[in-house]
């Protein structure tokens, strides 16, 4: 049920921009540090000395909890919105697919979105790193694919609010803004506590064990995606 959900949803995609949100915030963080090193690359070389590529990462990763959030909070909007704006949420719920697997559904795209761009921000780093020289033969490939995939993790519990929040309710605006509030509060976080929830996303890279920040935010995110799944099969959806 939830494999024809999916599918469903996986062609409704098409023509709605989600594509290009998908491929914004990777191409737009590698041509932010492909500018920070052009114009740098002889001081950061100084500063990083025969470990590059770590220094390359460590520039990255510092937007990405951010890129993360914000782009869950826009996804899940969009997302729900399909159903919102063509006023298709009665036809959908009297098709013979239960409530939670319409719900999931919507949830595993918004994950497999989310992935595939964190795939083609390590993709493109990988390939910023060639362009400047950096070696081939020392590409941290563990640790370029970790990049967006432990933050996502971390980030995780930001989505299942923000997918509950948007499929409930008609009006996005609130939990667009929620959504900013959450990854502009995530930024300054870590000076409330690392183990403070919004944290996690950060502490999932640069924590003294990122497996477990990572595996708090997956489990955190599958809690609130179920709690939302429970209210979203209960309530009259317009």
């Amino acid at each position: 049920m939830t494999g024809r959900a999916l599918s469903s949803d996986w062609l409704k995609i098409r023509g709605k921009g989600i594509w290009f949100l998908v491929f914004l915030a990777p191409i737009g963080l590698t041509l932010m540090q492909a500018l920070n090193f052009g114009l740098r690359l002889d001081y950061l070389k100084g500063v990083f000395g025969d470990d590059m590529w770590n220094g390359l990462l460590e520039n990255v990763v510092v937007f990405v909890p951010l890129s993360l959030m914000l782009g869950a909070t826009i996804l899940s909007s969009m997302i729900a919105n399909i159903e919102h704006e063509q006023g298709s949420w009665k036809q959908l719920l009297a098709m013979p697919i239960p409530r939670p697997a319409v719900y999931l559904a919507k949830f595993l795209l918004a994950c497999v979105l989310l992935v595939i761009s964190c795939l083609l921000l390590t993709a493109g780093i990988v390939i910023l790193g060639l362009v400047f020289g950096f070696d081939a033969g020392e590409i941290p490939w563990g640790q370029a694919i970790k990049l967006g995939l432990l933050p996502l993790a971390g980030a995780l519990p930001v989505l299942s609010i923000e997918l509950w929040l948007t499929m409930i309710a008609k009006n996005q605006a609130l939990p667009v803004t929620l959504g900013i509030v959450l990854a502009i509060t995530g930024m300054f976080s870590l000076s409330l506590s690392p183990s403070f929830p919004l944290a996690w996303a950060q502490m999932a890279w640069n924590g003294p064990n990122p497996f477990m920040y990572a595996g708090m935010g997956l489990a955190a995110g599958i809690l609130i995606m179920l709690l939302g799944m429970m209210h979203f099969s209960r309530k009259d959806v317009a």
